[in-house]
């Protein structure tokens, strides 16, 4: 199979999964749609390598995903260890939220996302200039 059809591939699962929504997807993306939630862009049924985020923040590297009954069991639990460590190795963070918690409590739900949003935006990049590259510029 070439790269054109695996991405292709990729696509229509995208456009299938944001047209079938669960009920918990539908409300967080009331929320984080149009820059809403701080002024942040937020992607739905994302693909990044071999997965499909249910929203991500490229400009944070920050995935979100709302998780159903699916999830809980042995299987889930594990598939999604691993989906978390392969994300994490190119740099993006995932949270994970029931649906049941996002119907619920919503409210919390956003805040614990504004909170990874701010950790993220105050961590430097890897590619920013050391502090004693600055302690030179300063000098001279």
């Amino acid at each position: 199979m070439r790269g054109n059809e695996i991405k292709r591939k990729n696509i229509e699962k995208c456009r299938r999964l944001r047209r079938d929504q669960t009920e918990a997807e539908k409300k967080l993306w009331l929320i984080l749609r149009n820059r809403q939630l701080d002024g942040v862009k937020f992607r739905r049924q994302f693909s990044i390598g071999n997965y499909v985020l249910d929203f991500y923040a490229p400009g944070y590297g920050v995935g979100i995903e709302a998780d159903g009954g699916q999830h809980y069991d042995d299987q889930g639990v594990e598939r999604d260890e691993i989906r978390k460590r392969e994300l994490s190795k190119i740099g993006v963070d995932l949270l994970r939220f029931g649906d049941h918690e996002i119907l619920t409590n919503i409210s919390g739900v956003c805040e614990a996302i504004q909170e990874t949003l701010k950790k993220k935006a105050n961590t430097p990049s890897p590619q920013s200039s050391p502090p004693w590259v600055e302690e030179v510029r300063e000098k001279k």
